[in-house]
C-alpha cells in the first residue's frame, strides 16, 4: 500500500533530500538513507490537536540548524515534515457515492469532518484521498485535519531553519508504509503519551484511533484496544490476523490471543520515535 503518497501534500519536484519527524521525545532526521535522533528537554514539544505543540521553538530550532549542512547557503532546502499522530485528526469516512469535481469533494468531506474534530473546521487544513477497494461499491475516504494554528507553527520554525517544508504528514500514515502484508492486521503504536491504531485490511485503512493515555499501562492499552477488535469482528465479519507493535509491549498481543510482529524497516528497526520516517524512506527511497 502507499498511503503517503495519497495522503501528503506532495509536490512535482523529486522527494526532499531532508526528513525530519518531531515527537515529544525529540527529532528524528534522514539525509538519504542516513537517519539519526536528537533527543529534547522535557517541555520542548507536548503534542495536541487544539494548542500550539511548540512550547520552545529556540530550542527545536536550535536542533534543526544543528544539522543544516555548513554548505546549504541562502537557498531553502525541500524537506518532508512528519508531525505527531496526536497533532493531527485521522478519520475514516463512508460514502454511498464520491463527487468526481474536486470541490465538491472537499466541501463534502469537511462537512462530515466538523463534526468529530475538537476545532473550528473552519480553520483547519483538510487532506483526503480515496480508497479504491475491489468489489466494493461503497466510497470510503481517509480525511486528515490538522488545526492550522498547529500545522503553522511546525512549518515556521522549518522555513526559519531554512527549509521549506514541502512535504507534511503524520506519523502512523506515514509508518504504514511498513506493512505489506494481507487480510486484516493491526498496527499499535505507543510515543509517550500517545497510543495509535490503525485496522488495515485487504490494503486499505478501516479504522484509526489516537488518543492520550495517563501512564501507559497494559490495562490502559487493552481498554483501547479490546473495542478495536470488537470492530474488526462485527464491520469486517473476520478475526484479526496479526498485529504489528511498535512501542507497544508484545504481552498485548498475548493477551488478546492475536499473532504479533514488531515493525519492521530495511532501513533499521523503527521506533515509536521515527516509524513515520521509516516508512517515508520505504516509499520514496528505490
Amino acid at each position: 500500500m502507499s498511503f503517503l503518497n495519497q495522503i501528503t501534500r506532495l509536490v512535482k519536484d523529486p522527494p526532499p533530500s531532508h526528513l525530519f519527524e518531531l515527537s515529544e521525545a525529540g527529532l528524528a532526521f534522514a539525509q538519504g538513507t542516513t537517519t539519526g535522533f536528537e533527543a529534547f528537554e522535557p517541555g520542548t514539544l507536548v503534542a495536541s490537536p487544539v494548542e500550539d505543540n511548540i512550547l520552545r521553538g529556540d530550542a527545536i530550532l536550535s536542533t534543526i540548524q544543528r544539522l543544516m549542512p555548513s554548505n546549504a547557503g541562502k537557498k531553502r532546502r525541500g524537506a518532508a515534515v512528519i508531525l505527531p499522530d496526536y497533532a493531527a485528526r485521522v478519520t475514516v469516512l463512508d460514502f454511498d457515492a464520491f463527487p468526481t469535481i474536486a470541490e465538491e469533494q472537499a466541501s463534502l468531506v469537511r462537512f462530515r469532518v466538523k463534526k468529530t474534530i475538537p476545532f473550528d473546521i473552519d480553520s483547519a487544513a483538510v487532506s483526503y484521498f480515496p480508497q479504491t477497494v475491489a468489489g466494493q461499491k461503497r466510497v470510503e475516504v481517509v480525511a486528515v485535519t490538522v488545526a492550522l494554528e498547529v500545522i503553522a507553527r511546525y512549518e515556521a520554525v522549518f522555513r526559519s531553519a531554512g527549509y521549506h517544508p514541502g512535504v507534511v504528514t503524520t506519523s502512523t500514515l506515514a509508518a504504514l508504509n511498513l506493512h505489506k502484508g494481507d487480510g486484516v492486521a493491526v498496527l499499535a503504536k505507543l510515543s509517550g503519551r500517545a497510543l495509535t491504531v490503525a485496522v488495515i485490511a485487504s490494503g486499505a485503512l478501516k479504522l484509526f484511533r489516537c488518543v492520550s493515555i495517563e501512564d501507559s499501562s497494559e490495562e490502559e492499552i487493552m481498554a483501547v484496544l479490546h473495542p478495536t477488535f470488537a470492530y474488526v469482528e462485527d464491520e469486517l465479519k473476520q478475526p484479526v490476523g496479526k498485529m504489528i507493535l511498535c512501542g507497544v509491549p508484545p504481552e498485548i498481543a498475548v493477551r488478546l490471543k492475536c499473532e504479533s510482529e514488531v515493525l519492521g524497516s530495511r532501513f533499521g528497526a523503527p521506533g515509536p520515535n521515527n516509524a513515520g520516517l521509516y516508512g517515508y524512506l520505504e516509499q520514496v527511497v528505490g
